[in-house]
C-alpha cells in the first residue's frame, strides 16, 4: 500500500536526474583538469597554444606523465610552491583550532558581562569579506614589522571569527549537565575543556580543520599584499601565473593542489557532515 506523502515515481526520477546533472556540472572541471594533466606536452601545445583558443579536449590522445615528471623532478620550484602553501596552512589550522575551541567554549558555557555583544561582533566580522580588513591588517602588521614574512599571513588567519562561531555552536549543543557533573567531581575549567569538551566536539573540530584548510589553502589576496618576495608565494597564487606561461604544467599543478583537500574530504567526510549538522549551519 502506498503511503500518503510518498513521492511518485516521476518525482523521484526527476529528483535523481536533477542531482545527477548538478553532480556532473560540479565534477566536470575536476575531471577536465585531471585528464588534461595526463596529456603529452606536444598535445597540450597543439590544443592550447597553436590553435589560439581554449578547446574543450577531455580525453588525451595519448596518456603521458611528462607534466608530473616535470613538476616533481625536473623543476623543483613548482614543488616548492606546494610546500610554501602546506606548512603555513598547517600552522594556521593548528592555531585556529586551539584558539577557536577555547573561545567557543567560553562563549557557549560561560556567562560574563558583554558576552552576547562580543559574540554579535564576531558574527559581524565573520560576514565581512577579507578585502574589507586587508588594509587595516596591513597597517597593524607593518607596525609590528611582520610585512614580508609568513607571520603576516599566519597571524590574521589564526584569529578567525568563523572558527569561533563554528566551535561555539558545536559546544553549545553539548548538555550542561555533563559539565556540571565534571565540576562536582572536582574538575577545573581547563580539565573539562581538554578531557570532556574537546573529545565530545570531535566532529566539530574535524569540520573546522577541513574548512580552515580549504579556506587558507586557496588564499590569494593575503600573500600578494603581505609578502614582498614572489618566491614565497604559495601555489594558489602561482597557478594564475603559470596558466598563462605553460598550460600543461598548470593542469598538473592544479591536480597537485587538489590532492590535500581531496584526501581530507575522503577520510573525514562523515565527521564533516556531523560537525556542520551539530553547528546548525545550513
Amino acid at each position: 500500500m502506498k503511503r500518503l506523502n510518498e513521492p511518485s515515481v516521476c518525482a523521484k526520477t526527476g529528483r535523481y536526474l536533477t542531482l545527477t546533472l548538478f553532480a556532473i556540472f560540479f565534477a566536470l572541471p575536476i575531471v577536465y583538469t585531471v585528464m588534461n594533466s595526463l596529456m603529452s606536452p606536444a598535445e597540450v601545445q597543439h590544443y592550447y597554444s597553436e590553435s589560439g583558443q581554449m578547446t574543450l579536449h577531455l580525453l588525451p590522445d595519448q596518456f603521458s606523465l611528462e607534466e608530473y615528471y616535470q613538476i616533481l623532478f625536473r623543476r623543483p620550484d613548482y614543488l616548492m610552491k606546494f610546500f610554501n602553501s602546506l606548512w603555513p596552512v598547517t600552522v594556521i589550522v593548528v592555531g585556529q583550532v586551539a584558539i577557536s575551541s577555547a573561545a567557543g567554549f567560553a562563549f557557549a558555557k560561560f556567562r560574563f558581562p558583554g558576552r552576547d555583544i562580543l559574540f554579535f561582533f564576531v558574527i559581524i566580522l565573520m560576514m565581512m569579506p577579507i578585502q574589507v580588513t586587508l588594509v587595516s591588517n596591513y597597517i597593524v602588521l607593518n607596525q609590528m614589522g611582520l610585512i614580508g614574512t609568513y607571520f603576516a599571513i599566519i597571524l590574521p588567519a589564526i584569529f578567525s571569527p568563523f572558527g569561533v562561531f563554528l566551535m561555539r555552536q558545536v559546544i553549545a549543543s553539548m548538555p550542561d549537565e555533563l559539565i556540571e557533573a565534571a565540576k562536582l567531581d572536582g574538575a577545573g575549567n581547563w580539565r573539562i575543556f581538554l578531557q570532556i569538551v574537546m573529545p565530545c566536539s570531535k566532529s566539530g573540530v574535524i569540520s573546522l580543520v577541513i574548512l580552515c584548510f580549504i579556506d587558507n589553502w586557496n588564499m590569494v589576496e593575503q600573500p600578494i599584499v603581505f609578502l614582498k618576495d614572489a618566491g614565497k608565494y604559495p601555489l594558489s597564487v602561482f597557478l594564475s601565473q603559470i596558466n598563462e606561461m605553460n598550460p600543461g604544467l598548470s593542469f598538473a599543478c592544479g591536480v597537485l593542489a587538489m590532492v590535500p583537500v581531496a584526501l581530507l574530504f575522503f577520510f573525514y567526510e562523515k565527521e564533516l557532515i556531523e560537525g556542520i549538522g551539530f553547528s546548525n549551519l545550513k
